[in-house]
């Protein structure tokens, strides 16, 4: 016992000295900090160790400046235990909770919940880049400057609502309590948003948040987690949900396989090559969102029945289709009838540029890249996510060591092994509809960027089309295009439209005082 009290009495002094020197960001600018360590059991700090503690916080303070008006908020960085079925913990989950600190009624407050995807990315993307208080210290159009950092956002959304960024198991700090946890409780559509739904109802408890309305957004794969999660929150932790932001939706198990999977291409393809100034002038002197609606009916009304008839399809109007398809994708008709109207997304991004030395990102196709040979099927590397990693790892590591003040020697997984991934039962689509259909305070935003590739914006519309084909839901969704890629935010011009739409969303989706939940 004697040993123990000494051991933390030292920690509580290394704390005290700790919160007397005040941290500074990369941008050079000063913000007041204050450091408040929670330990449980063992007072033993995390640095110097590699293995998770499931418990643990370190809370901070700090001021921002968002359009224009100073908001103070805490930051409590740390990790909360994932159950299993008897009640122990089976995982530690990293978090990074952000609160805004003159609020006079927290049941009031808005919560977001944010996940990215892969599966297997951690937070770090919209956390340090979109919606939180820092950005990244990037260019206008997202591209990498040195040295590495942070700033400032003041776009961010913690104006109107406090933010949870949450690493799944195996991403950022998150880990396994021991390597004998089978990876089936954690590496699944559904066992994903099982234990997650499990999670959030811990860190909602612990917070004393159940009062409070809540939205959950996720990027890429965290679609599909938080499109799952609104009906297993709904249905089995009896947690209902304001809103839902879909940032770059995947297909979310909704079937569009054959001619529809092919056809609902053509519209990114021509976005790509209107960027690339790779079109007929007529439609390149068109704006993009001007030049893309024609693009949109031809793909609905021309294409997918032309592929649909397949070897049936009079030899006269294929070629008439294939010429169509050259004119609003930049690819020759050659190229297209050699893939039977079929062209597939990574020879697009080798195809487009290669007369010119040059491939296209996948997830953002404004980036180039360098191949080692011209000749191929598809691009050696993907330019955008190189381009990123360049950028966001040394920051997302200086800004939780630094700025927040939780330190540890694991290593923050960008990307983690969660694989392989049981894909099986993605029904996600469906169950984003029927939480919808049952909680008429729910609403949903679908935010895309044009120059996606891997989750391209004419697919996120057809999503919307199908998972409300009767209709009856179109006045609580939205859709949102924007003239960047995957991560459209890192786009100074898009970051602070996306933000405001979001924000215009939460405060739209609040219902007002006195008003019942009902049809």
């Amino acid at each position: 016992m004697k040993l123990k009290s000494t051991l933390a009495l030292l920690l509580l002094l290394n704390v005290v000295a700790q919160a007397q020197q005040t941290p500074k960001r990369s941008s050079g600018k000063e913000t007041v900090t204050t450091t408040q360590v929670t330990v449980k059991d063992e007072p033993k700090s995390t640095v110097n160790e590699r293995t998770i503690k499931v418990e643990s916080s370190v809370i901070t303070n700090h001021s921002v400046n968002i359009n224009g008006k100073a908001v103070s908020y805490k930051a409590t960085t740390g990790t909360l235990p994932v159950w299993d079925e008897e009640g122990k913990p089976i995982a530690g989950l990293f978090y990074t909770y952000y609160e805004r600190t003159d609020v006079q009624n927290r049941d009031k407050r808005p919560l977001v919940i944010s996940f990215n995807g892969g599966p297997g990315s951690a937070s770090v993307w919209m956390h340090i880049a979109y919606t939180g208080p820092v950005v990244l210290n990037i260019d206008d159009e997202g591209y990498p400057v040195q040295p590495y950092g942070y700033k400032e956002n003041p776009y961010s959304i913690l104006d109107v609502a406090d933010i949870v960024y949450v690493d799944p198991v195996n991403t950022g700090y998150s880990r396994a309590t021991s390597k004998d946890v089978p990876k089936e409780k954690f590496f699944g559509v559904k066992a994903d948003i099982k234990y997650l739904a499990e999670w959030i109802n811990t860190f909602v408890t612990r917070n004393n948040r159940w009062a409070s309305p809540k939205f959950l957004i996720g990027e890429s794969y965290g679609t599909t987690r938080v499109s799952g999660l609104a009906l297993e929150l709904q249905n089995n932790q009896w947690m209902y949900l304001n809103g839902v932001v879909l940032v770059s939706p995947t297909e979310l198990g909704i079937e569009r396989s054959g001619p529809v999977d092919a056809a609902l291409r053509l519209p990114y393809f021509a976005a790509t090559a209107w960027y690339h100034k790779a079109l007929s002038a007529d439609l390149q002197n068109k704006d993009l969102t001007a030049m893309l609606p024609e693009v949109e009916q031809f793909t609905i009304d021309e294409l997918i029945p032309a592929i649909a008839h397949g070897a049936t399809l009079n030899p006269e109007k294929k070629r008439a289709i294939a010429a169509k398809m050259a004119r609003f994708s930049g690819l020759s008709e050659k190229v297209i009838l050699s893939y039977n109207l079929n062209v597939p997304t990574d020879f697009f991004w080798k195809e487009l540029l290669r007369d010119k030395g040059f491939t296209v990102g996948r997830l953002d196709s404004r980036y180039r890249g360098v191949d080692k040979m011209t000749a191929g099927e598809g691009p050696d590397y993907n330019a955008e996510l190189t381009s990123w990693l360049h950028s966001f790892t040394p920051a997302i590591n200086m800004y939780i060591r630094n700025e927040l003040n939780y330190k540890t020697d694991l290593k923050y997984n960008m990307f983690g092994p969660v694989h392989p991934w049981d894909r099986s039962g993605d029904n996600t689509g469906e169950n984003l509809r029927q939480a919808m259909a049952q909680n008429p305070f729910l609403h949903l935003l679908v935010q895309s960027g044009y120059y996606d590739g891997a989750c391209d914006y004419f697919n996120a519309k057809y999503n919307m089309w199908q998972l409300d084909a009767a209709g009856k839901l179109q006045d609580r969704m939205t859709w949102e295009g924007y003239r960047s890629g995957h991560m459209m935010y890192l786009r100074k011009d898009d970051l602070k439209t996306a933000n405001n739409h979001i924000r215009n969303f939460i405060l739209k989706a609040l219902p007002k005082p006195g008003e019942s939940a009902k049809f």
